[in-house]
């Protein structure tokens, strides 16, 4: 199977003028421009996180929420609602009166994944929700247990065709990115491995130092510390550059499987219905964090650097372009709900 290029880094990072002026409004003058549009927010927002504590979609959004509270003058709180792959926190907000009080912090896995991975899904990515913003691209690496003992990825293929469906690859959740990019690592090298599915990032990494799965696409940046100590191994990361977190890791092109890649993207969504100025003021608002010089320089540090510019419409079409990509991929790959 093969990945599509990743998007390049200016379409990611450059904001447009248009976006940089609005999210440097404070909240008064972007209403008083609108004339009578109502205030907003008046009570504590919440962004509902759809997979559990310890992954990068909990970490990014609580490194957010202190300066979106900030910018906003309302607490933002973060709630975890994991399972499903994301499907469950996601169908929650979609199922929210639009009123501006709740929002999802959603990823590629259920909001474009998910449609191929279950037959009756209980939401429409398109239909049930609007997006708001995208809060930062995500890159994949490959790691296995350190009590396998693989030195490279060569060792590793030659193990797992030796040993067909002995070992197992964890992931945070059936339908995640890590979970698709496993499958189709598999595909691609022509070996076979039981998948478990973990409630969070935390028990995956637990069980592969522990030597209870065999392997694991995550973070390169979530993934360094296990590599770095020794009781995990990453093997490569998923795009066309090394990571600065571990330059020493090969890319999959240069562990010799060509043309594979893997990533995701976190994004913020509201129920559909959901009022035009709080999309675009909390648009605003997040673009605004995301250029906060510390917030910038914490998430080049782990490896997730901020999608900056984007207006709600560019992210809705973006949204489509990754659905007419993923679905058709997904399904090839074979790769099922648990």
């Amino acid at each position: 199977m093969t990945f599509p290029p990743l998007p390049r880094r200016p379409l990611l990072l450059g904001a447009t003028a248009a976006a940089a002026s609005a999210a440097a409004l404070p909240p008064r003058a972007v209403r008083a421009q609108g004339g009578a549009t109502p205030a907003w927010p008046t009570r504590p927002v919440r962004i509902v996180v759809a997979f559990g504590t310890g992954g990068g979609t909990d970490i990014t959004t609580r490194l957010l929420a202190p300066k979106l509270s900030e910018i906003l003058g309302q607490p933002v709180v973060v709630e975890n609602r994991p399972g499903g792959g994301g499907t469950i926190g996601a169908d929650y907000v979609a199922k929210q009166p639009p009123n501006g009080e709740t929002f999802l912090l959603a990823t590629l896995s259920n909001m474009a994944i998910a449609l191929a991975l279950y037959p009756r899904l209980p939401y429409d990515p398109q239909r049930d929700l609007v997006g708001i913003a995208p809060t930062v691209f995500v890159p994949i690496g490959l790691a296995v247990s350190g009590k396998l003992g693989v030195r490279d990825l060569a060792e590793f293929i030659a193990l797992l065709k030796a040993n067909p469906d002995r070992y197992s690859y964890g992931s945070a959740g059936s339908g995640t990115t890590g979970h698709i990019a496993s499958t189709a690592f598999l595909s691609r090298i022509g070996a076979r491995a039981e998948h478990v599915p973990y409630r969070n990032p935390g028990q995956t990494y637990l069980a592969l130092t522990q030597g209870e799965i065999a392997f694991t696409s995550d973070i390169p940046s979530l993934l360094a510390p296990f590599h770095r100590e020794g009781t995990a191994r990453i093997l490569f990361v998923a795009t066309d550059e090394r990571s600065p977190h571990v330059p020493e890791v090969p890319t999959a092109r240069e562990a010799g499987l060509g043309d594979y890649k893997a990533y995701s993207w976190y994004g913020v969504y509201a129920p559909a219905g959901t009022p035009q100025h709080i999309v675009e003021r909390f648009a605003a608002a997040i673009d605004q964090a995301l250029g906060d010089p510390a917030i910038s320089r914490r998430l080049e540090e782990m490896g997730t650097p901020g999608m900056r510019g984007w207006t709600p419409q560019r992210f809705a079409e973006f949204l489509k372009s990754e659905i007419d990509l993923w679905v058709p991929l997904t399904r090839a790959s074979g790769a099922r709900a648990d």
